[in-house]
């Protein structure tokens, strides 16, 4: 409901399609996360060499990381919301991903069957887009 003296622009069709799509993509990111927090991995088909990895990954990358995938859930579920606050979710998950790219690829020593170049690619192109997306729907009006 709008209050007098403020209009907001009507939803467009291609928003609850990026809100969607970008929400079950950020899922994949969740379940990793949480996955890994609960001690999961054997679960998810890691090998001992992999989880002793992941049981001995930093504290510091693992704050980004959890930056990067909440901010970009948070931000996905914002969107569909039509919330001003979706920039800033997207934001801060792009500020996690920047911590968490740098710890991976310039501080830790990643085995090599952990490496994932073309899904790190994906998840850079997924927060680049959805960050500039939801910065075109604020500007528009569509985000209140």
């Amino acid at each position: 409901m709008n209050t007098p003296g403020t209009a907001h622009a009507a939803t467009p069709w291609h928003l609850w399609l990026v809100g969607v799509a970008t929400l079950l993509f950020n899922a994949m990111g969740i379940i990793s996360y949480t996955a890994t927090r609960l001690g999961m991995l054997a679960e998810l088909g890691l090998s001992p060499d992999q989880i002793a990895f992941m049981d001995s990954y930093p504290a510091w990358i693992s704050g980004f990381w959890a930056l990067g995938v909440w901010g970009a859930f948070a931000g996905s579920v914002l969107l569909l919301l039509r919330s001003r606050w979706t920039v800033v979710a997207m934001a801060t998950a792009l500020f996690g991903l920047i911590g968490t790219t740098i710890g991976n690829y310039l501080v830790l020593d990643v085995p090599p069957a952990m490496q994932a170049p073309l899904l790190d690619a994906a998840i850079w192109a997924v927060t680049l887009f959805t960050l500039a997306y939801a910065r075109r729907m604020a500007a528009t009006g569509v985000l209140r």
